[in-house]
């Protein structure tokens, strides 16, 4: 009896956590189906065709490493969007506290940003949610799988991704958090 109530328990908390997680992907699927919205989804198969690849710098190699333990990437971005302050209010106030901790803030120009990660134990980082917020521009962007965050801000230099050049700022893994 108490093998079942323990498994209830724990399964009572694993549904729990899958719920606050799922507030990201409400805020994805409520704006996927607005054409004003450009919207990149990449499969942990994407990721892995890329690993594939033969590289020649070791630091090439190690970009192709971080991709390896990635699952997926979602990116939705608005320009030109006379709401894009509104939306970046409603995008983080999405976030749950109790799952996500704020990483980083970055104000750069007319631009907002705000990086938070979600933890499956200390130092084990499963997700990182980048929101970004301009008087004409929003972003949300979501990776998912094993994130080494030096990794990611390379990987972002290579693809060119707005925002991710920022996480360089990060110290070997102590987050640091740029109050507005």
């Amino acid at each position: 009896m108490k093998k079942i109530v323990i498994g209830m328990m724990l399964l009572a908390l694993s549904v729990a956590a899958q719920a606050q997680g799922d507030a990201i992907a409400k805020f994805f699927n409520k704006y996927q189906n607005d054409e004003s919205f450009t919207q990149v989804t990449v499969s942990s198969k994407m990721f892995n065709l890329f690993t594939n690849m033969d590289v020649e710098k070791p630091e090439d190699k190690e970009v192709l490493d971080a991709i390896s333990k990635l699952k997926g990437l979602k990116v939705l971005v608005k320009e030109e969007a006379r709401n894009a302050r509104e939306l970046y209010k409603e995008a983080y106030s999405m976030i749950p506290a109790n799952q996500y901790e704020e990483l980083m803030f970055v104000r750069d120009k007319d631009k907002d940003m705000k990086f938070y990660i979600r933890e499956t134990s200390p130092g084990k980082i499963s997700e990182l949610v980048m929101i970004m917020g301009g008087n004409e521009e929003f972003m949300i962007m979501s990776i998912f799988g094993e994130i080494d965050l030096k990794q990611i801000s390379k990987i972002g230099r290579k693809m060119d991704i707005d925002g991710l050049d920022k996480l360089e700022k990060i110290d070997d893994g102590k987050s640091k958090k740029n109050d507005e």
